[in-house]
């Protein structure tokens, strides 16, 4: 089995959730062109990263044109340095 790993201090995300179909409100399809880059995604590999406050499976928060896009084996991921991430997404108690 292959699979993509990162090197030095950069975290691979899996972008094919953010893939399919978007229409307006009035049924106008979005071209892929049109879309704006997605700025969320689910970390699924972590580089040589010394005490990284994120681990694989967490949703992340990253900076909109960082990174380097890859298609691989028909999925798409996003290669990006650790220091482009912005925060970690978690779950909290509504109040």
């Amino acid at each position: 089995m292959k699979e993509l790993q990162p090197l030095n201090q950069n975290v691979l995300l899996d972008l094919s959730n953010n893939k399919g179909e978007q229409k307006t409100a009035a049924g106008i399809i979005i071209p892929d062109t049109a879309k704006e880059k997605p700025q969320q995604a689910k970390v699924l590999a972590i580089g040589n990263v010394e005490n990284p406050g994120i681990s694989v499976g967490d949703t992340v928060l990253f900076k909109k044109y960082s990174g380097t896009e890859v298609e691989y084996e028909g999925n798409k991921y996003l290669i990006l340095p650790y220091a482009d991430l912005l925060a970690k997404i978690v779950e909290t108690e509504s109040i």
